[in-house]
């Protein structure tokens, strides 16, 4: 019978007319990307080739395994892209190994306490509340449920963390496993130091470099290698491409137990779609200009932190080194969830966040956070986040002043950020 019988259009109809309702809410979506400053450190606005890939025929092909040794045959066209997604994530980031098929940083990070620790052993890894991220040790995660986790913090005074104290608690906990990055901390990580109380202890160092990988890639922050023996990131985020994650090593032996800890540990197939998104993204990370784009995230971030500053905000570490700005709302009076939804009203999308010894519930929270790399690929400048890093500043003064009555406020901010992204426009003709 012919597939036509069976599936009238299957092969020809568009989803607008296939599905009408999602087809809407994707415009609805196109729409309010287009409008809104984007804000949210954990995105980004990809390229058209990236859209194009994530959309193409590799969705279709299911492999298992790796390139040349596959559980399922027709993988000659996927091993070709695999293949250069690895060179090219070495290539990017100066190392001998790569996994690219980590459906996400976390199970990424899964993966690596599959490869090098046992059930029960333990690990040390950066508070959630003091920026760490829930993969790394939390207690409601598998990485704190099937492994005995500890956690350091920042200091109160200045929130960023105290080596000294780090190395006594490893000291204390002897890990197998030490933990560097985060999702919200934003000043630089050292390295050295990290890979330095790891082996004093006999620990492995993996550092998650997700938020801030765009940045190593284009050589405006420092890289965890050669100190990390294990390195995770997702690809999104400041590399700007497909939703999902890497794995990387300069270790042989390891990069054997960590593709194993991928397949068969932690996943079967890899979305063929995205991970030939990724290789597109690598791509792109490795051109010239693309150093550029990194250095003026950095640059972006830091005047927005300066511009909140000067506003009278208290910024979390006092600026920062990564795409990530962290304030803390409890001297004006304010909660993250509350000033999260004004912000949205006013066009402006960021997140409510924990901030260092935060008392409020993970729903409700004090603080926000900030990443400049989506509007940055959007082509603003620091002009542009000294602008919006203000109208934040306006809407939050009014929303503490009278919650009530900053709907005005709220709309008049809107009026003026619309004008703004209209002069950025993304996907034209989409």
């Amino acid at each position: 019978m012919s597939p036509d019988l069976l599936h009238p259009d299957y092969f020809t109809a568009g989803v607008a007319e296939a599905d009408p309702e999602i087809a809407a809410a994707i415009g609805d979506e196109l729409a309010r990307q287009r409008e809104v400053v984007e804000l949210i450190a954990s995105e980004n606005i990809v390229s058209r080739a990236v859209l194009e890939v994530q959309g193409s025929v590799l969705t279709n092909k299911t492999v298992e395994g790796y390139p040349g040794a596959r559980y399922h045959g027709g993988a000659v066209n996927v091993d070709v892209v695999e293949r250069l997604a690895i060179a090219r994530a070495g290539a990017l980031f100066g190392c001998r190994f790569a996994n690219v098929q980590p459906h996400s940083g976390s199970q990424a990070n899964q993966a690596v306490f599959q490869a090098l620790l046992r059930p029960g052993d333990a690990v040390l890894g950066m508070a959630l509340t003091a920026g760490g991220h829930l993969s790394h040790g939390a207690s409601f995660n598998i990485s704190g449920r099937h492994f005995a986790a500890s956690h350091y913090g920042v200091r109160r005074q200045d929130g960023r963390i105290d080596y000294d104290a780090l190395a006594r608690q490893a000291r204390e906990t002897r890990p197998k496993l030490i933990v560097a990055g985060g999702s919200s901390y934003p000043p630089a990580i050292d390295f050295f130091r990290f890979r330095e109380i790891a082996d004093s202890v006999g620990a492995y160092l993996l550092v998650d470099m997700a938020h801030f990988a765009g940045l190593v890639a284009g050589g405006a922050h420092p890289s965890p290698f050669p100190h990390a023996h294990v390195v995770t990131t997702t690809t999104y985020k400041s590399l700007r491409g497909a939703r999902g994650g890497l794995i990387l090593t300069d270790d042989e032996a390891l990069i054997r137990r960590l593709d194993r800890a991928i397949f068969p540990g932690v996943q079967g197939s890899p979305a063929l779609h995205a991970m030939a998104a990724k290789a597109v993204c690598l791509g792109e990370a490795l051109k010239p200009e693309f150093r550029a784009y990194a250095a003026q995230v950095l640059a972006n971030a830091r005047a927005l932190a300066a511009t909140l500053l000067d506003a009278g905000t208290d910024v979390v570490s006092g600026g920062t080194d990564t795409p990530i700005v962290l304030i803390d709302l409890r001297r004006q009076g304010l909660k993250g969830d509350a000033a999260s939804d004004a912000l949205e009203r006013a066009g402006i999308t960021c997140n409510k966040n924990a901030v260092p010894f935060d008392t409020e519930k993970p729903a409700v929270t004090s603080g926000l956070r900030f990443g400049s790399s989506a509007a940055t690929t959007r082509g603003f400048g620091a002009a542009e986040f000294r602008f919006v890093g203000a109208k934040i500043a306006q809407v939050l003064d009014g929303l503490a002043r009278d919650p009530e009555a900053n709907g005005a406020c709220e709309a008049a901010v809107f009026a003026e950020i619309r004008e703004l992204t209209a002069r950025f426009p993304i996907y034209q003709g989409v």
